[in-house]
């Protein structure tokens, strides 16, 4: 057990070589410290029960859910629970920020927590795809559950580069509008872009009928802001590098940072999508159990 969860530490995962290694010694780590399956929270829950959606056949409204939570959910047959994630990995150049005391870069962390995702995913025989994308689209791969499949995806994931800007709501317009059969949409992002663009495009994924779930990955310095003495500051998405004196404005960037995470996790239970902070000094069975836990215990509440 040792052995293995020892590669949930980011600083030891940075040293080896290849992502599939990499995902399946995560995965391992993590089931390790399990004492039940870490598989729940997937298709387990999600092929039971879907949201009722204006239009729906009432037939299907599962009356005994409503009489406990008062909220209408529609059961879902054998045909209709084929599930497929939709994984969708932020590689835009805001990603690549490693500030000087974290092991991994965002989009490092995102890659080990996409790929773990991913392999779990594919262990229990159901199907995964991947969308990479800066402002565009830049790899759009159907779900599939075969082997093959998960080696190609991981391929394309570690190789997609951190460049461009940030467009996060036409990439969510464009990946509704593409993937016809509904399923799990998991973003994985920094979500660094104008929040009123991304709602309307978090907005359209839950229309079509997606259950939405957003992992938000930053770097600690910069939720931490732990900088003293005059610093120049370069700009990633766009070319403005700028010196400040940082104990100047400190408190009003604690003020706006916070803010703006309050505001995201505010958006997400609004739409009731689930959302989850990942810090990238976090090892990575907590960040799994973070985010699987979260859909656990959604899942007992229904």
């Amino acid at each position: 057990m040792e052995d293995s969860r020892q590669y949930l530490d980011p600083e030891v995962l940075n040293k080896l070589t290849g992502l599939e290694l990499q995902a399946r010694l995560i995965v391992e780590g993590y089931v390790s410290g399990l004492h039940k399956s870490p598989y729940h929270g997937f298709s387990v829950e999600f092929a039971e029960h879907r949201e009722y959606v204006p239009g729906d056949d009432l037939r299907y409204v599962d009356w005994k859910v409503f009489g406990k939570t008062d909220r209408y959910y529609l059961k879902q047959y054998e045909e209709e629970t084929n599930f497929a994630c939709h994984l969708l990995l932020d590689t835009s150049e805001s990603m690549q920020y490693r500030s000087e005391g974290a092991a991994v870069s965002k989009l490092d962390y995102a890659r080990y927590v996409a790929a773990s995702l991913a392999y779990l995913i594919t262990q229990q025989q159901d199907a995964v795809g991947l969308t990479t994308f800066d402002s565009e689209i830049t790899n759009f791969l159907q779900p599939s559950s075969q082997p093959s499949h998960l080696k190609r995806l991981l391929h394309l994931m570690e190789e997609a580069p951190a460049q461009g800007e940030t467009s996060l709501g036409s990439i969510f317009h464009s990946v509704a509008e593409r993937t016809k059969q509904r399923g799990l949409v998991i973003i994985i992002s920094d979500l660094f872009d104008d929040l009123e663009t991304l709602l309307l495009g978090l907005k359209h994924l839950k229309h079509c009928r997606h259950d939405v779930s957003l992992l938000q990955v930053i770097d600690p310095a910069e939720q931490d802001f732990p900088f003293d003495e005059p610093t120049l500051f370069h700009g990633l998405e766009i070319s403005a590098d700028q010196m400040v004196d940082p104990r100047s404005l400190k408190d009003a960037y604690h003020r706006e940072f916070d803010g703006f995470l309050k505001e995201v996790r505010s958006h997400c239970r609004n739409l009731q999508m689930e959302y989850t902070l990942l810090r990238t000094d976090m090892p990575l069975d907590v960040a799994l159990a973070s985010y699987l836990n979260s859909r656990m215990h959604r899942n007992s509440r229904i």
